[in-house]
């Protein structure tokens, strides 16, 4: 089993950039694909990116491509999400997941095919 805490979160003026972390407690979080989804206000929960258990393989939803980055450092059990050029559109709640599963084809950015999820960090874009 895993916990997931995001941070990172918070107020930035359009233009600016955030880098969110996930930090993972738990056993072999090393064997766990990761993915950040977002969720705004009146809005279905979506997928942000996501990343294999090893690091190697990497997705950024094609709306944000350009504009945010993927990582992790398994020794650090941590996940990060960098985000730059934000736009008030990006205000959202920002969560991480986890789950044990080949990270592949359309299952990787399916947030029914992740069990462990965060609270969320907010991220708030003021124009």
């Amino acid at each position: 089993q895993v916990q997931l805490v995001e941070s990172g979160g918070g107020l930035v003026q359009a233009g600016g950039s955030l880098r969110l972390s996930c930090a993972a407690s738990g056993r072999a979080f090393s064997s766990y694909a990761v993915g950040w989804f977002r969720q705004a206000p009146g809005k279905e929960r979506e997928f942000v990116a996501g990343v294999s258990s090893g690091g190697s393989i990497t997705n950024v939803a094609d709306s944000l491509k350009g504009r945010f980055t993927i990582s992790r450092d398994n020794a650090k059990n941590t996940v990060y999400l960098q985000m730059n050029s934000l736009k008030p559109e990006d205000t959202a709640v920002y969560y991480c997941a986890a789950a044990r599963f080949a990270y592949s084809g359309s299952s990787r950015t399916d947030q029914n095919k992740y069990d462990y999820w965060g609270q969320g960090t907010q991220v708030t874009v003021s124009s």
